[in-house]
This record gives structure tokens, sequence and C-alpha cells, in this order.
């Protein structure tokens, strides 16, 4: 028997009250949501009054999913805000909901959390060629989503003392 014969179809009572879950359980973006709705394989009209339902009762809030998503990256990843741009982008975000989001970190939090990343980075690389260990290290700050002169700057300084 086909893999796909097995798969379960829904209403739209049923599928909403799954995607009210799935909404509860995390702040999501209407990308996943559209996703979640097309592998439960809901027609157009269904994922489109599924999407309104959310979005009227307050499942689906894409300012608020921006803010928790940028608050929590920076805080448990320590990513910086040219990473958690990037990755708002790729979900759809507009671009005032993106300055909301970044809105979330205060200046003096993101260069105290900069500083001391790279400086624990720097301290950690194993490296004794100082090339190779500035390579390092601007490598995972600019993979982190961290400014380029930020990080340039902050090898320079830690280079020279």
């Amino acid at each position: 028997m086909n893999r796909g014969q097995h798969r379960k179809t829904y209403t739209v009572e049923e599928a909403q009250a799954r995607l009210e879950r799935y909404c509860a359980y995390q702040d999501r973006c209407h990308k996943e949501v559209e996703k979640k709705l097309t592998e439960m394989r809901m027609i157009p009209a269904a994922k489109e009054q599924i999407i309104l339902h959310l979005m009227q009762h307050d499942y689906l809030n894409e300012s608020r999913f921006a803010q928790s998503f940028a608050r929590g990256k920076f805080r448990t990843k320590k990513w910086g805000k040219q990473r958690i741009t990037r990755e708002l982008k790729a979900r759809g975000i507009s671009a005032y909901n993106l300055k909301l989001a970044l809105k979330e970190i205060s200046d003096t939090e993101y260069y105290s959390t900069f500083h001391t990343l790279a400086e624990k980075r720097f301290a950690a690389i194993p490296e004794t060629n100082p090339q190779k260990k500035k390579k390092k290290l601007a490598d995972y700050l600019l993979y982190r989503g961290w400014e380029t002169h930020l990080i340039y700057e902050k090898i320079n300084e830690l280079m020279n003392s």
C-alpha cells in the first residue's frame, strides 16, 4: 500500500484546534503555520480561514513572534543583529516588525554580550599563529551575525593587549 494513502485528513475544526495548540506552545510566524497547514493537506480556502481565525484570536501575531525570536536568539544563542535580521527575513517578517524586534535588544546589553562573547572565544582558540587566530575569531563572530566594524575593532584591541 502507498504511504500517502494512510495520511490523516482533517476537518477545518480539527485543523484549527490543532493549530491553536501549535501556536499556543510557542510563538510561530505565518510561514510556519502555512507549512503546517500544507503538511496537513488543507485546501487554500481552509488555510485562509484558519490563519484568519488564529490572527483574530491572537494565536498568530507576527510582531510578537519577531520580538520573542529576536530576544531568544540574542540571549540564548548570542546572535548579533545581522543574523537575527537574516533569519527573520527568511521567515517573511515585514520590515516594520523587523525594526520592532531589534528594539527588544538594548544597546548596553548588545555591546556587553558582544565583548564577553569575543573575549571568551578569543581565549578559547588554541591557535598560536596570530593571523589564524584572528581569522578564527572573525569567522566565529561573523557567523553569529555580529557587525564587521565591531569585530575588527575588537580583534585589534585583543591582539594589542
